[in-house]
């Protein structure tokens, strides 16, 4: 939406969403946005928290564009008709996990991702040149002469395909929790952009970095609904299933280390007390605080009998966000003329190897409109890193084409079982032999051939398009870094400084 506001002034703009317009991980992100406004912060604060969280993979041109353009979209939403919380008339501000200062904005207590887009919605239909089109599915990129042309769509409705073509592209379609079994994503959050992109023949980057949210509901039948991060900036603890707080002895900072420490944490409690959970503890804060703070987590936790404010929240991690996805530069343009990408399906360095809480809106709106300004100049990427040796490729596997085979007549159990797979064998905690397990099965439920014209269908061609990308790019990273982190190897690798990890549907992973 914010690139679609910026790109209106070179012409005529058409916003495709699969959905209704509002459902996206936008609509339901809890904790805030972050932004050096505060008066105890700074710009350079923001960059080092960003690149000490990303695990010494972050692009720091990327997390420099990222902190210091922030402040200014910022302002301009709030010129738009964003409604932070203020304390009287100044913003207000919380804290979250590997924050070193109290930089989230946040809205209605915990609903920041609904008014930031609310805002956006507001000011695009006041602009002719946009058209917002829902129920409108994306299929495919079209590519003429090496140059991305336009899209075929579907109508939801109607079933109908459409091809459309553009000057130019830009995928704005969000990330790839339903690959896996458990997630906090929505149901729309299904690798399609990465998906496309990949068919069409752009390079992926840094696909194995998948971020586990620790704090997701576990009430069995229940979807895993996100817990904010912000809980824990407010001082909510962790205990193990023995009601003993156990993060003072994993991380220094606690409760508030960065999120790949706390999940890795939860799963050595869980499995240490031979749970399926632990507990998020906020009984020790102002009931009324909390209420009044975190209304819409109050509430949907209300519905499964569980009062936040006064009873232990089974808790346990789910997958959250990709921090790799279609590879870019600072501009957003990919590896293919005439497509650009911007927010989660991106991948621009910005996260490194763990993104920091709360940066993800805030990236949303810097690259969409550095993104829309890009196109409307016709900006072409400079080459990105070709194939070459590498010692961290020592594990690359080769690309592996999908099986030149019918449909499986059951698309959706090859789906339940990629899915499975991802969460037992490509999640957490990672080694080796799963890993190349995991990658043999997928590659073996790839579907070939036409799917038909309805949206799950496509949703589950997708999904078995990224699910063995992000395991070979994970059997390929023979170490731990960030979220990636894998028993077999459980040093980061210091015989070379961090490097990214590649990928096209005729190279294998490699590293640069």
């Amino acid at each position: 939406m914010r690139a679609a506001i910026e790109l209106a002034r070179g012409g005529r703009v058409l916003v495709l969403t699969k959905d209704d317009l509002y459902e996206s991980s936008t609509e339901y992100a809890q904790g805030g946005i972050a932004a050096a406004l505060s008066e105890d912060d700074e710009v350079t604060l923001h960059l080092h928290d960003t690149l000490l969280a990303g695990d010494g993979l972050c692009r720091e041109e990327a997390v420099r564009v990222l902190v210091e353009e922030g402040p200014q979209q910022i302002h301009q939403l709030i010129e738009w008709g964003m409604r932070f919380d203020r304390n009287g008339t100044k913003l207000a501000f919380t804290r979250e996990g590997a924050h070193s200062r109290s930089r989230i904005l946040h809205a209605h207590g915990d609903s920041t991702g609904s008014e930031i887009l609310r805002a956006l919605m507001a000011k695009a239909r006041t602009i002719h040149s946009i058209q917002l089109l829902p129920h409108t599915f994306a299929t495919e990129l079209t590519v003429e002469d090496g140059k991305v042309s336009g899209v075929n769509y579907i109508d939801a409705k109607t079933g109908e395909s459409t091809r459309l073509p553009a000057r130019s592209v830009l995928l704005a379609t969000g990330g790839l929790g339903h690959a896996y079994k458990e997630t906090t994503n929505p149901s729309v959050a299904c690798g399609d952009g990465m998906a496309m992109a990949y068919r069409a023949g752009a390079i992926l980057s840094d696909m194995e970095f998948v971020q586990f949210h620790p704090t997701a509901l576990f009430v069995k039948g229940a979807p895993r609904f996100l817990l904010s991060e912000a809980l824990r900036g407010e001082g909510a603890y962790l205990r193990n299933l023995l009601l003993e707080r156990f993060m003072p002895h994993y991380h220094e900072a606690a409760e508030l280390a960065p999120r790949d420490v706390v999940a890795r944490a939860i799963i050595m409690e869980m499995h240490k007390t031979r749970a399926e959970f632990v507990y998020l503890d906020l009984t020790s804060l102002n009931p009324e605080h909390v209420k009044k703070r975190f209304p819409r987590i109050y509430s949907t936790c209300l519905q499964y009998n569980i009062d936040i404010s006064t009873d232990l929240v089974p808790i346990r991690p789910a997958a959250h966000y990709s921090m790799g996805g279609v590879a870019t530069d600072l501009l957003g343009a990919t590896s293919l003329p005439g497509l650009f990408a911007a927010g989660e399906v991106a991948s621009t360095g910005v996260h490194g190897a763990n993104r920091l809480a709360s940066n993800s809106l805030l990236e949303g709106l810097v690259f969409g409109a550095r993104s829309a300004t890009a196109m409307l100049t016709n900006h072409i990427s400079a080459p990105f890193p070709s194939p070459k040796p590498s010692p961290l490729a020592v594990g690359a596997q080769p690309a592996v084409a999908a099986p030149h085979a019918a449909l499986p007549t059951d698309p959706q159990k090859a789906l339940e079982e990629a899915r499975a797979i991802l969460w037992d064998k490509v999640g957490i905690i990672r080694d080796g032999k799963h890993l190349a397990a995991a990658v043999k099965r997928l590659a073996e439920l790839e579907l070939s051939g036409a799917p038909e014209l309805n949206r799950a269908s496509y949703e589950a061609r997708n999904i078995l398009t990224v699910a063995p990308i992000i395991a070979r790019c994970a059997l390929a990273r023979e170490e731990s870094i960030g979220a990636h982190y894998r028993s077999d190897f459980p040093l980061k690798n210091e015989r070379t400084s961090p490097r990214h990890s590649y990928v096209t549907k005729i190279h294998p992973p490699y590293f640069s």
